[in-house]
């Protein structure tokens, strides 16, 4: 009798989004900034990117679902850490990448990571 009562309730929390990945946790970082430094640095010209309509480049690859992805440029795990060393300065994180070097700040690269991360969530 209990697990008939148990039942709606845990439909009901079946069905909520689950909470934030705590492993991509990034304090004092800003997808709202990311997304502007994104624009400014024009990675739409390589990547489709959510949020930003154009340009979709096509020579990297997409950005959606980024944070579910378990890699990074298919070689480094998917953490903050390093999402934000590769995205400012690719080629001395993985030497061999086609992704140049950033002009952008460790906290742009940050914020970035913070956008990609985010984006799952739209």
């Amino acid at each position: 009798m209990q697990t008939i009562r148990a039942l709606p309730l845990l439909l009901l929390t079946a069905a909520c989004k689950p909470p934030p990945d705590e492993a991509q946790h990034m304090p004092q970082a800003s997808a709202a900034r990311g997304i502007a430094a994104i624009e400014r640095s024009g990675c739409g010209a390589c990547h489709v990117i959510p949020g930003i309509g154009w340009p979709q480049g096509r020579s990297g690859p997409s950005l959606e679902g980024f944070a579910d992805q378990g890699l990074i440029a298919g070689r480094l795990p998917n953490r903050p850490d390093l999402l934000s060393a590769y995205v400012r300065d690719a080629p001395a994180t993985l030497p061999g990448t086609t992704m140049p070097a950033m002009p952008i700040s460790e906290q742009e690269a940050r914020d970035i990571a913070a956008f990609l991360y985010a984006s799952g969530d739209r």
